[in-house]
């Protein structure tokens, strides 16, 4: 019984650790869909990585959106039909999948 319940364990832990590295799997591939999304749409006016200026110095750079805004409440908007009180700003709307994804990598490169 003792052998039965070790080699139960190590399944459980195996299980796991496939369950994690398949969930993490997800969640860089969600990421990287939300960085191809901000590349095509934002790239000209924000920064998009971890360092760097944005091209439009009075656009923020995406690291700091988190900072300005909770990151739910943007992808809600973001649903419903972005856009700012800057002028040169266009509206944007993504599909709940797009925004997720955005989601994703905006909390990837935060500070």
């Amino acid at each position: 019984m003792t052998c039965l319940r070790r080699y139960s364990t190590r399944i459980g832990v195996a299980a796991t650790g496939l369950l994690i590295c398949s969930h993490l799997a997800v969640a860089d591939e969600r990421a990287e869909r939300g960085r191809l999304l901000l590349t095509q749409n934002c790239a000209d006016c924000h920064a998009l990585g971890r360092t760097g200026e944005s091209p439009l110095p009075s656009a923020p750079p995406f690291r700091r959106i988190g900072e300005r805004m909770d990151l739910n409440e943007l992808m809600a908007r973001m649903r419903e039909g972005l856009s700012s009180g800057h002028r040169d700003m266009p509206m944007f709307r993504f599909s709940r999948e797009d925004a997720r994804a955005i989601r994703s990598y905006l909390n990837s490169i935060r500070e």
